[in-house]
């Protein structure tokens, strides 16, 4: 690595540019801009620089830049150097997936509508994205009924033409067979450019056209025609009320999302115009070495327009979150518009209902990405050598147990006992244990004895005569596999109780470590410092999805038993119910929630509980609520 005091460089202009930072193999791995270059460069050869601007200093061996005139023109420069250069340091947008598009050919002399993935070509009109490939194909399908243009290909077409034979599309009327003369060229194009103008404008135009067709029909006694026109109209007006929803006709413009979650991020946009959503995307970030405090905003901008045709610009752009560079993305815009392009960010009203939805949109399609990425067998595989080499472990941890304590100071304590195989997690083998808090009042003790109770199991289960197994047609216990790695939820304290659980029953051959949540280092069994994996690593990653597994399952447990407790003090405090009683309203309803969301003819219906016995239990709930008792938790609200 590179001393970044090698290279620094002297007599830095205090003007607006662009910069580039190479490594020793001439490759750009940063760009940035800045209104003045002297003080944002300075910045990157001080003391305190974040993690990944540390790396990425030191991986540089010289850095170089272009002044510009204006704040705009440098704006233009970083997104088009970080479309030439793909810098590795640079925050950039990748598609989450392949979207469709509805294309028409009308450059031809007979166009032709069709659906495509592939990248944009001249002489085509594209449509779209579509996110919902299925609901593409049906809106395609009802497309042809109404608008019979054709969709087969150059080939099909010019066979047809030779044989004089239309194909099955012109039989069932979703072509109107321009191929063997059912209509002339114009008269084909015309279908092609009314077509045309609906995916446009939609229906505002088409149907006051459609029904002064049908009423023409009718009038000449042309019923099957105007029959077909009323169904048309109708299935129009049906797709209306169902796209269109509740948008006010008024609302026009690009609508964006930015969520983000960890490490890792996601942008999303809807296109809606004149109420209607016409298409919608989404774009993962790609930020494994992205410098800290980029504007990914501005990067989503950059993917979303950078190749926009300025038609498809809006006058308008609703963002959730304010960008950085707000005035200069706005001057970009409208100079690739042609037009002015504002930036906004509402506060209120239905933009703001509908940029939540887009956020949900971008959430959604991290979840997926993430889940992929989770599942991908050559993810897994290196996250298992990267833990492996890392924690300088004997062997890859093929089979991985991680374990979490969840109590509230120190009653209904739990753990839980996650499994992931092969990187992947086996869900058929989590267990869940009841903490003793007679000898287990705290997190370190509490580990020491869920890891002493689960290894215990691991060395009964080791005892048992295999062959007699065998020959009984029996099966070993689900505990007799033994991990290869333990993960405890915590930092040397509890790193510290599993080791003596397992240095007390003689176990060598299991490994551990610790995964603490406040800087998520890795704690290892008596060592005084933690290991800081890259936090973009895979072996990272899969050992903080396994913590968080840990977690959520016993967080779940823990509400359950909290809640059942709950209902049995609840229960003890009344009088009038007796053991059996009480047991009967336990296995019906199970917790406090359940019991409150019944009305008093549920509650009378249990077994052994009357009418009058339900009134008390129903009067005593109506208190606790009024008093200010969280009926989910027990906890004691403020008032």
């Amino acid at each position: 690595m590179a001393e970044p005091s090698s290279y620094r460089p002297k007599e830095i202009p205090e003007e607006p540019g662009v910069y580039r930072f190479y490594n020793g193999s001439d490759k750009v791995i940063y760009v940035g801009k800045a209104k003045n270059l002297k003080n944002r460069l300075t910045t990157y050869f001080g003391s305190n620089l974040a993690q990944k601007t540390y790396r990425m200093v030191h991986e540089a061996v010289r850095v170089d830049w272009t002044i510009v005139g204006t704040e705009l023109e440098a704006l233009a420069l970083e997104f088009s150097w970080i479309k030439q250069y793909h810098p590795t340091y640079n925050v950039q947008f990748k598609d989450d997936k392949s979207y469709p598009y509805l294309a028409i050919s009308m450059a031809d002399e007979f166009p032709r509508i069709f659906i495509t993935r592939k990248e944009k070509r001249p002489g085509l009109k594209y449509f779209g994205p579509y996110t919902n490939a299925w609901a593409l194909r049906n809106t395609y399908e009802v497309l042809l009924k109404v608008f019979p243009v054709r969709s087969c290909s150059a080939g099909n077409f010019q066979r047809a033409q030779r044989t004089k034979r239309q194909c099955l599309l012109g039989d069932i009327g979703k072509c109107a067979a321009p191929c063997v003369g059912w209509v002339t060229p114009d008269e084909h194009r015309e279908i092609a450019v009314k077509l045309d103008a609906f995916m446009e404008k939609g229906m505002e135009n088409l149907l006051p056209t459609l029904r002064a067709e049908m009423e023409g029909a009718s009038e000449r006694e042309e019923f099957e025609r105007a029959a077909r026109l009323r169904d048309q109209i109708e299935s129009f007006e049906k797709a209306q009320r169902s796209t269109q929803g509740n948008l006010s006709d008024e609302l026009d413009g690009d609508f964006i999302s930015l969520h983000e979650e960890g490490l890792h991020a996601a942008g999303s946009i809807f296109i809606v115009r004149r109420g209607s959503i016409k298409g919608s995307r989404s774009w993962i970030v790609d930020q494994e070495r992205a410098l800290e405090g980029d504007d990914q905003i501005g990067s989503l901008f950059f993917s979303i327009y950078s190749q926009s045709a300025p038609a498809d610009i809006p006058s308008e752009v609703f963002v959730n979150h304010d960008p950085v560079d707000r005035v200069a993305l706005e001057e970009w815009l409208t100079s690739l518009r042609g037009a002015k392009v504002s930036i906004k960010v509402p506060q209120r009203g239905e933009k703001v209902e509908l940029l939540q939805t887009v956020e949900r949109n971008a959430h959604y399609a991290l979840v997926q990405y993430l889940s992929k990425r989770a599942t991908d067998a050559a993810v897994s595989g290196k996250a298992l050598l990267e833990l492996e080499e890392e924690l300088q472990l004997s062997r890859t941890p093929l089979r991985i147990e991680c374990y979490d304590i969840s109590n509230i100071s120190g009653t209904s304590v739990v753990a839980s006992m996650v499994v992931f195989e092969d990187g992947l997690a086996k869900k058929s083998e989590y267990r869940r244990f009841i903490i003793d808090t007679d000898t287990a009042q705290d997190d370190t003790r509490a580990m020491h004895q869920v890891i002493t109770r689960r290894m215990k199991r691991l060395l009964a289960d080791r005892t048992v005569n295999q062959s007699e197994v065998a020959e009984t047609g029996g099966k070993l216990s689900k505990f007799a596999y033994p991990p290869q790695l333990i993960v405890v939820d915590g930092g040397a304290p509890q790193v510290a109780a599993a080791q003596r659980a397992l240095d007390e029953l003689g176990i060598t051959d299991v490994a551990l470590c610790g995964l603490a949540k406040r800087l998520e280092e890795v704690w290892m069994p008596g060592d005084k410092d933690p290991l800081i994996l890259p936090r973009t690593s895979e072996g990272m990653y899969l050992l903080q999805r396994i913590r968080d597994e840990a977690h959520r399952f016993a967080i779940t447990f823990h509400r359950s038993r909290r809640s059942k407790v709950m209902l049995e003090s609840l229960l003890d405090e009344i009088p009038q119910l007796g053991e059996t009683r009480r047991a009967a309203l336990l296995d019906r309803f199970g917790s406090v929630t359940a019991m409150r969301k019944a009305s008093a003819e549920e509650l009378a219906s249990t077994p052994g509980i009357g009418a009058t016995i339900a009134a008390i239990i129903f009067g005593h709930l109506q208190n606790l609520s009024q008093s200010g008792v969280d009926m989910a938790t027990g906890e004691i609200l403020d008032s």
